[in-house]
């Protein structure tokens, strides 16, 4: 009882029940992009591009009225921008080409990306807990993989090879973004984070629609059953968006895409009481092979209140790091390395006294 009550703490609750939120919501975003196909709509680019405008709007304004200086370089949010909506471009377009299987494992691909990435540059610390953790998650999504609810679709797609080099391109982008997400939300300010990211997500998707999907646009007849999904598509994605920065300060951008994989299992449970469809009992193994592998991996450790004063100390230096930036980008006399040295010297002294 005592290891359970120290794995179920009220953040660790907190990180599971959000989790399974942004789960629920990108399965939303899957049934809305499975109608918009069957209706022959084939515009990846401008469904995202709607929730980039919200995000832009909403939080800009926040900004605006805030009235407060970026603590982030305005380029950092563009190649985010940019890194972002190729990521969604490249999984959505995989579909084309090969089979929904393949996607489902090799998207898989963006947790151990996550997990090299806040190990290389944010310095996470795993223990060996938060391992087993993440192999119990892969092993129930294969899991689902081999069960018999895929088995029409076990044919590969037109081009096979072409269509997994996208979804792994596309997980590697999706893990650049989440973890770059995550230091952006630590280090300066969530509503500048998708304000920005909103702003500069609309633009480079507005280029890219005029480029690629025009002529798709042009050739859709928006009826009441084609705008529904549509706007239900981008209503969902804003929510989410919205709420992915929480998770990551919180829990960070690995139990983000460990929370992620139970969405193709919330579709099935979806199937079976809404459409009243059978599925193989192996996608229940699966399911409780998930929500075990992500107890664990969110679980405390023993060193992990430690950890967390660490990592409080870090975004506290970051984002000293970002406001320096910004005085020095602000005052007309350069300020050498010695001086802010010597500077901060003084300061620790003042502190002391």
């Amino acid at each position: 009882m005592p290891r359970l009550n120290e794995a179920l703490t009220k953040k660790t609750l907190t990180g599971l029940g959000l989790g399974q939120f942004l789960s629920l919501l990108i399965t939303s975003t899957g049934f809305s992009s499975s109608e918009l196909a069957r209706k022959g709509i084939n515009a990846p680019t401008s469904q995202s591009f709607l929730n980039y405008v919200l995000l832009g709007v909403v939080y800009v304004s926040c900004m605006i009225y805030r009235r407060k200086a970026l603590k982030a370089k305005w380029y950092y949010y563009v190649i985010l921008a940019v890194v972002d909506v190729e990521a969604n471009f490249l999984v959505v377009k995989a579909y084309q080409y090969t089979s929904i299987t393949s996607v489902m494992l090799l998207d898989c691909f963006t947790v151990p990306s996550v997990i090299l990435l806040t190990w290389l540059f944010l310095k996470t610390k795993y223990s060996a807990r938060k391992f087993i953790g993440v192999a119990i998650c892969l092993a129930g999504l294969v899991t689902v993989v081999f069960s018999d609810v895929h088995s029409t679709d076990r044919a590969r797609g037109s081009n096979p090879v072409k269509g997994d080099i996208l979804v792994i391109a596309g997980s590697l982008l999706y893990a650049v973004s989440n973890v770059s997400e995550e230091y952006l939300v630590k280090s300066a300010d969530r509503v500048e984070l998708m304000g920005l990211l909103g702003l500069f997500g609309a633009i480079v998707s507005a280029i890219q629609i005029s480029v690629l999907e025009r002529a798709e646009l042009k050739s859709i007849h928006w009826t009441a059953s084609a705008a529904v999904p549509f706007f239900g598509f981008a209503a969902a994605m804003f929510l989410f968006y919205s709420s992915v920065p929480i998770l990551l300060k919180l829990s960070g951008a690995t139990m983000l895409n460990l929370s992620l994989l139970t969405s193709d299992m919330w579709a099935v449970l979806i199937r079976i009481f809404a459409y009243h469809e059978k599925v193989d009992w192996l996608y229940y193994i699966a399911f409780g092979a998930v929500a075990i592998g992500l107890v664990i991996y969110s679980g405390g450790d023993k060193e992990l209140e430690q950890q967390r004063a660490d990592v409080a100390d870090e975004e506290v230096e970051r984002s000293r790091h970002f406001d320096e930036e910004r005085v020095l980008g602000s005052t007309s006399g350069a300020k050498t390395p010695s001086n802010l040295k010597a500077a901060e010297s003084n300061k620790r002294v003042g502190m002391l006294a």
